[in-house]
């Protein structure tokens, strides 16, 4: 089967990268910048907060090695969804917590996966998960392709990401590389 792109934001690109990065029929992840209203921002604009776009991961997929409907139950247990416009320390509108569907089976499966969560009442509070169509995916610099990967000893990624990762992948374990 052909590959297929799922898109999530849920805070820091960082972290979903490294935890995406890891799952079996995973090819590739993007991290960049998408659903706001400046072209081509970059990570200043962004960090500035007032482009509009979420830091998001689009992940490369093979439907046959790995469900949507596993991406996006990884998806909830990684960040919190009831945080809006913040995830731990990281504050602001590019931190916020959004699914963006490509098609109408993943916006079907993505409000499904939000009804079923809400519905389990294990969360702290409601659900604020942003569900809207895909838009322009603006590829991040370089430097954050991958930056778990390349930078494990960063103070950031040692003590955000890769617990994060860890929780995933013990969690998750069936579906890692």
């Amino acid at each position: 089967m052909t590959q297929q792109i799922a898109t999530l934001a849920g805070g820091c690109f960082w972290c979903l990268d490294g935890v995406y990065s890891r799952l079996r029929g995973v090819s590739r992840v993007v991290s960049g910048y998408m659903g706001g209203h400046t072209d081509n921002p970059s990570y200043k604009q962004i960090c500035n907060g007032d482009t509009g776009h979420a830091e998001v991961v689009q992940v490369h997929y093979d439907p046959s090695l790995i469900r949507y409907a596993d991406l996006l139950e990884v998806f909830f247990v990684i960040h919190d969804p009831t945080t809006l416009n913040r995830q731990g320390n990281d504050v602001g509108t590019q931190y916020r917590s959004a699914i963006f569907y490509h098609d109408a089976e993943q916006e079907q499966q993505a409000r499904a996966a939000i009804a079923a969560l809400a519905r389990d009442g294990d969360l702290a509070g409601p659900i604020v998960t942003e569900l809207v169509p895909v838009t322009t995916l603006w590829p991040a610099e370089a430097y954050h392709q991958g930056y778990f990967d390349a930078n494990p000893y960063q103070p950031y990624c040692m003590a955000v990401v890769a617990p994060k990762v860890r929780k995933a992948m013990e969690k998750f374990k069936p579906l890692t590389k």
